[in-house]
């Protein structure tokens, strides 16, 4: 009877650490956004004036869940402050609207530079020859939990909204894409049938837009989608949120494919 006692006491312990973080979760996540917050929400992040009140609503849990579990970390002299967590967390929660989410689950950290980002990349020739060299980038999701970001592209994007160059949308449309498994340009769908159509409108387009940037036309998809079907996916994100009726009338069935993917 001892014996048993104890095993349901280590039972009941281990159950209460394990459901802690839950609860603590959802209590964050049901507490009102400060209005502190929503004011920065409102002055970096224009398109947030003209999103209904029930999105809004919905954004603000989402923020608030991204801010209890993502950790910021300032690079190169870079500060850490509510504006800086909540221009990136803003923009990255926009793209989880009326969907599904456990909010970039792969995701732990977000590194904010000042500026433009050089990072060290390995160059390797027809030869097999290894160069060492540095690529200087506005940001760029990485696949062990880490978003590294620019400050000043993240404002501009943020500010910009319709110029559709918005580097927090196309890093995090990369951390939809993992969530597959792989990042190819098709993130989880859930339903198998899907992928056939995806496949079908994506690989058209993709194809079109590689012969676009080739004879340099213009499109509504920036030409840097053409390098692979995963930039193509984060370029018409980027398009998608920034130039629906654009892309609408120019690539209805992308359209329509991102439209029943990101639901708003």
């Amino acid at each position: 009877m001892e014996a048993l006692t104890w095993t349901l006491a280590i039972a009941a312990a281990l159950f209460a650490a394990w459901r802690l973080p839950a609860w603590r979760l959802e209590k964050v996540a049901r507490q009102p956004l400060p209005q502190a917050h929503i004011d920065i929400l409102q002055a970096n992040i224009p398109v947030y004036r003209r999103m209904a009140p029930e999105l809004r609503l919905q954004l603000h849990r989402l923020v608030q869940q991204f801010l209890h579990q993502k950790k910021f970390v300032g690079c190169a002299g870079q500060a850490i402050d509510d504006e800086v967590r909540l221009t990136i967390a803003g923009q990255a929660c926009m793209l989880l609207l009326n969907r599904p989410s456990r909010v970039y689950l792969g995701l732990e950290t977000v590194l904010v530079y000042a500026t433009n980002v050089m990072v060290p990349r390995k160059q390797v020739d027809e030869a097999g020859v290894v160069t060492e060299a540095r690529q200087d980038l506005l940001g760029e999701s990485w696949g062990d939990g880490r978003v590294v970001l620019s400050w000043d592209h993240v404002l501009h994007g943020a500010r910009h909204w319709a110029e559709g160059q918005n580097v927090v949308v196309h890093a995090f449309a990369h951390q939809l894409d993992s969530e597959s498994g792989s990042n190819n340009g098709a993130p989880w769908l859930g339903d198998p049938a899907s992928y056939r159509r995806w496949s079908e409108v994506l690989s058209r387009d993709f194809a079109n837009l590689r012969v676009d940037a080739m004879y340099r036309q213009q499109s509504v998809l920036d030409h840097y989608g053409a390098s692979s079907p995963a930039e193509f996916f984060a370029v018409a994100t980027e398009a998608f949120y920034a130039k629906p009726y654009e892309m609408a009338q120019r690539h209805p069935q992308l359209f329509e494919e991102f439209n029943a993917y990101y639901r708003v």
